[in-house]
């Protein structure tokens, strides 16, 4: 049964008419054109599909749209501009942390919602929000390096 449901993407707000149990990801990537948030595995497993729900890292992919009324969503896109990245962004950017750049973009949502929620995370906080994401392509030490920076830790010594 489709439903009119109102939210806020990358601080616009939006509604659309759709089925409630749609996911998320299918409305940004297809109805609201947003093709930086990927589908990966489309069972929650991956976090290509990361997005901020209200500053919180989930995957859209198992998030019905139900779950996002009156809520907040901001997607890689909204993080920053190309004048202005976000702090994360840069900080791939200048490690040139992407390759195939598949993962990248969940993985940066991943990171900017652990600095949302602690400017001064630990090692272990780091670990435990890449432990959720699959790079299947082996820039593994860019992207930690990448994170490391952004979150200005102290960087590993080979």
């Amino acid at each position: 049964m489709t439903s009119s449901i109102a939210f806020s993407v990358n601080g616009s707000s939006v509604s659309v008419a759709v089925d409630a149990d749609t996911p998320l990801l299918y409305v940004l990537r297809n109805d609201l054109k947003l093709k930086g948030t990927r589908f990966g595995c489309g069972a929650g497993a991956c976090g290509s599909c990361t997005v901020l729900l209200d500053g919180r890292a989930v995957n859209s992919c198992d998030t019905p749209m139900w779950a996002v009324q009156d809520r907040s969503i901001t997607t890689v896109e909204g993080l920053g501009t190309p004048a202005q990245p976000h702090p994360v962004q840069q900080a791939f950017i200048d490690s040139q942390a992407a390759q195939c750049g598949y993962c990248i973009n969940g993985i940066m949502v991943s990171i900017a919602a652990l600095l949302e929620q602690d400017c001064a995370p630990s090692e272990e906080a780091l670990q435990a929000a890449l432990a959720r994401h699959l790079c299947r392509c082996g820039t593994q030490m860019r992207i930690v390096h990448a994170a490391r920076q952004a979150l200005r830790l102290p960087q590993a010594q080979p």
